[in-house]
């Protein structure tokens, strides 16, 4: 498994924020969770990941490779 580095993630509905400036890198081998309450873009931003939504911004790198569609 390679590095995943996410990098000023944002990813707006309209005028509706999801998701804001999010940053964080996963070390291959890491386990890595992600909590919070109902709402506040978890499920958005493991979807961006997965390549399943367009970030309106900041990038995604596996590896080194930006992976951003």
């Amino acid at each position: 498994m390679a590095e995943i580095r996410v990098q000023h993630l944002r990813k707006a509905f309209g005028d509706f924020v999801a998701v804001q400036d999010s940053n964080f890198v996963v070390e291959d081998g890491e386990f890595f969770v992600m909590l919070g309450p109902s709402g506040c873009g978890k499920t958005t931003t493991l979807r961006m990941i997965a390549g399943l939504e367009l970030p309106t911004g900041g990038q995604i790198l596996l590896g080194g490779d930006n992976v951003t569609m």
